[in-house]
């Protein structure tokens, strides 16, 4: 039989084929390959009417994500909140930068407007990601139709109403929710596992908030290709491998200079590449302290 892990709990993995759902474990041989079945899965299954089933071959994977472990994702739904915490755009080019280096098409969800002292205050960044191609959402009405024949996963900070949001698009999910901590400053963890509903003609994933984010954008080319604007304007850069920091003949830094390119986008995008080139050093440094 074949199907789709949606939910994966104390070594027991459900998995839904033509309208039913079934419990499964995997085969010890998995474990011997060093393969772990994941949510989101496409699987291979038995299942005998009176007894648990096994999984026995795990399919192909279009992308993944290792927190938390889901996989073959369409499209993902970056909660960002307007206020409490305020609006980051660097942390929302974090997470864009992941979902574009893993080929998982962003949507963006301004959550808390309602907490703006007025109601223009971000019109300045809402325009600039819609400008970039980006679909951004405003109100549940809007993010609705974007969902339909997807697998989409939303994720976000803790603490930007994530789990909110799902209880408003989701009422029977019944998800916890949770005050902001404010002597943190962050949100409480309320999620506990990673399921696949259906939904909306598709299906969504709740996955655990985020307190740090951690991508796997290595070089500088891929961190080129993780923000499309750019990627698209470095065509024209004098050397195919530029950074946009000190090379001669720069496109990218000539469209900054025009105006052409957000500065806050480039910003954001100088501090990333800096942080890939400290990471750089600091491996080269513990590689000459640890020789083979």
């Amino acid at each position: 039989m074949q199907g789709r892990i949606i939910k994966a709990l104390a070594g027991f993995y459900y998995v839904e084929s033509a309208g039913q759902i079934y419990q499964t474990r995997a085969r010890g041989n998995f474990r011997k390959k060093g393969q772990t079945p994941y949510v989101g899965d496409e699987v291979e299954f038995s299942a005998d009417k009176d007894s648990e089933g096994y999984i026995l071959k795990i399919g192909e994977r279009k992308n993944s994500l290792v927190r938390p472990p889901i996989v073959n994702i369409d499209q993902a739904v970056v909660v960002i909140s307007a206020r409490e915490p305020d609006f980051n755009p660097n942390l929302l080019d974090r997470f864009l930068v992941l979902l574009e280096h893993k080929a998982i098409k962003p949507l963006i969800y301004l959550s808390k407007l309602d907490l703006l002292e007025t109601g223009n205050e971000l019109d300045d960044y809402i325009s600039l990601y819609r400008s970039i191609g980006y679909d951004l959402a405003l109100s549940v009405e809007e993010l609705l139709p974007l969902l339909s024949q997807k697998i989409t996963v939303f994720m976000g900070q803790t603490g930007v109403g994530k789990s909110t949001l799902l209880n408003k698009i989701a009422p029977d999910l019944a998800l916890e929710t949770a005050e902001i901590s404010e002597s943190l400053g962050r949100g409480r963890h309320t999620t506990r596992a990673v399921s696949l509903y259906n939904l909306y003609g598709g299906k969504i994933a709740d996955t655990p908030g985020f307190s740090s984010l951690d991508y796997e954008v290595t070089s500088a080319e891929e961190l080129n290709l993780a923000f499309p604007e750019i990627a698209k304007i470095s065509q024209a850069c004098k050397f195919r491998t530029c950074t946009h920091t000190h090379e001669p003949a720069c496109a990218v830094k000539q469209a900054l200079e025009a105006g052409d390119l957000s500065s806050v986008r480039f910003d954001n995008y100088l501090q990333l590449l800096s942080e890939i080139e400290n990471r750089r050093e600091t491996y080269k440094k513990v590689g000459k302290k640890h020789p083979k």
